[in-house]
């Protein structure tokens, strides 16, 4: 089935903004982890409370599922643009848009990781008791690397990241299905609504795992949920009024700061619930900023650029995180002046995250897509680091 002609949708620097912080949150956390470089045991906890600098480092997994609202969002929005809607998707166009953007990367990432635990490097040694290389490569093409090590434990860290693309992806090769199967938006809406609204009872109901519980389908998939409710909803929607859209970001920011930077005291009131506010937040700000992009301060301006790279950082930061550890280790720095080393973490990040992009994945994708897609017109896509 041919797409709907349309002028390409410029990127929206709200999004980019979000994502860009997202992917910050996960770079803090993987630096800040115990026996790394916690904030918490450096100098700024003499300046700044503890619990501030424990929510700046303890945040990645929340951000992780900001992500799946906005790739639930935007691929539900272009496939909205392009068909028309969602009883129309061209299943071939959809799933061949998704493996040029995403395969590229992560075979190449694969490939690097295999090589590095062949020749026996720490930090990418697989050495767990029932894991193995083979066991890791097959769970991540075959997109269960969570299911994977909710039975054997955690992978080392750059294999670790995969688990949200397992989930991501698991969710986009049976969504175009559902759609032409459904048909009908007034029967998908329920049942995208009670997966969203399942999100604190799936994650409370493994509670005994941890990894089980944090990598799980369907608490992963029930915000990827939430963003294609918007998604339909925004699509029906004329325009949202710049006051509304200023109400709306005000909302959203507010209940995003509170399920982050304020779990500590919403927790024990609310439970899983916060994690119900922290998707419904970031759902809020990405309709204020679908009906009104905002004007991105010149100073946050390279947040949009990290969102706009936030696959390719999100996939490859864990090198940059392990070199830059050894380094410290090796340097005999005090931990106090760990947090003099995240600006450099931050850079070479983006570094790395802005070769690949231009070297490798913004290359494949074209390539692909002229070879596969050749006859369709082309139009501005816009995935998250999860997928």
């Amino acid at each position: 089935m041919a797409e709907i002609g349309h002028a390409p949708r410029p990127r929206n620097a709200g999004i980019d903004l979000l994502r860009g912080l997202a992917i910050v949150f996960v770079l803090l956390n993987h630096l800040g982890l115990p026996m790394r470089l916690p904030l918490k045991a450096t100098a700024l906890a003499d300046v700044l409370p503890v619990r501030l600098l424990q929510a700046l480092n303890y945040n990645g997994y929340e951000a992780v599922f900001v992500f799946f609202v906005i790739s639930g969002f935007l691929i539900t929005g272009n496939a909205l643009e392009r068909w028309g809607s969602l009883a129309r998707i061209d299943v071939k166009a959809f799933y061949a848009r998704r493996f040029a953007r995403i395969v590229p990367c992560l075979v190449a990432l694969l490939a690097v990781l295999a090589v590095l635990h062949r020749l026996g490097v720490a930090d990418y040694t697989i050495h767990r008791p029932g894991q193995s290389l083979r066991g890791a490569l097959l769970a991540a093409l075959g997109l269960h690397l969570n299911w994977y090590e909710g039975h054997t434990g955690y992978l080392p860290g750059n294999w670790d990241v995969l688990w949200s693309l397992s989930i991501e992806e698991a969710f986009y090769l049976g969504f175009p299905l559902a759609c032409l199967l459904v048909r009908r938006t007034w029967v998908l809406v329920p049942l995208l609504l009670t997966l969203a609204l399942s999100l604190p009872w799936t994650r409370a109901a493994l509670d005994g795992n941890e990894i089980w519980q944090e990598k799980a389908y369907l608490p992963g998939m029930a915000a990827i949920a939430t963003g294609v409710l918007g998604a339909l909803w925004s699509a029906r929607l004329a325009s949202i009024p710049p006051r509304a859209a200023r109400l709306l970001r005000w909302g959203g920011a507010l209940g995003l700061l509170g399920a982050t930077l304020g779990g500590h005291w919403l927790w024990p009131l609310l439970h899983e619930g916060v994690m119900l506010l922290l998707t419904g937040s970031t759902l809020v700000l990405l309709l204020a900023f679908r009906g009104a992009p905002p004007r991105v301060p010149r100073g946050l301006r390279w947040l949009c650029s990290w969102g706009r790279l936030s696959y390719e950082i999100y996939l490859s930061h864990m090198f940059v995180v392990f070199v830059l550890l050894r380094l410290f280790r090796g340097s005999g720095a005090d931990a106090r002046s760990g947090y003099l080393w995240y600006l450099p973490a931050f850079v070479a990040c983006w570094g790395l995250g802005a070769l690949i992009a231009r070297c490798w994945s913004t290359p494949c994708d074209r390539w692909l897509r002229d070879r596969w897609l050749r006859r369709v017109p082309k139009s501005v896509e816009a995935i998250s680091p999860a997928g």
